[in-house]
């Protein structure tokens, strides 16, 4: 995978271009080198029963979709963002993931528990802690845990 563009450059062009890789569904932006988060897609691709999620690695920059609000390398790098299917809205963590459990069919019963006062300053501590950990979560493959940096911008 490689990055060809900046993140202000990538977003430009896909507002230039029009180009959507998911016209009307939710873009979920993981990081496609992590294991942790390429498990957690796997699991959430089998909870989307009705095709309403489109997933894509954060480091394929120029594959991002247009959005409202800009899009970060480093943030997206650091928690799963989210992208709204009217590009107006990005969530991030914790937000995003309450997002998911309001459009996944069987995590529904548990979504209005994720805004009961309390629960969205400890989900997010959690989300966090998580997110910072992950390579330390999921165990190595052949030996091999290490994560190549996006490529840095050219001036």
């Amino acid at each position: 995978m490689t990055i060809a563009l900046g993140a202000e450059q990538a977003t430009e062009k896909t507002r230039l271009t029009g180009a959507d890789p998911a016209p009307g569904r939710g873009v979920v932006l993981y990081d496609g080198q992590c294991p942790f988060c390429r498990a957690t897609v796997r699991l959430l691709r089998r909870l989307d029963w009705f095709d309403r999620l489109h997933f894509q690695d954060c480091r394929v920059v120029a594959a991002w979709p247009p959005t409202a609000q800009p899009l970060e390398l480093q943030r997206l790098l650091d928690e799963m963002h989210l992208v709204t299917p009217d590009r107006q809205r990005v969530y991030a963590g914790y937000q995003a993931f309450r997002w998911l459990a309001w459009r996944l069919p069987l995590l529904v019963p548990v979504a209005p528990w994720l805004y009961v006062p309390g629960i969205p300053w400890l989900g997010q501590r959690v989300y966090r802690w998580v997110a910072r950990h992950r390579y330390q979560l999921v165990p190595c493959r052949d030996g091999v845990c290490t994560v190549l940096p996006p490529s840095p911008k050219r001036p």
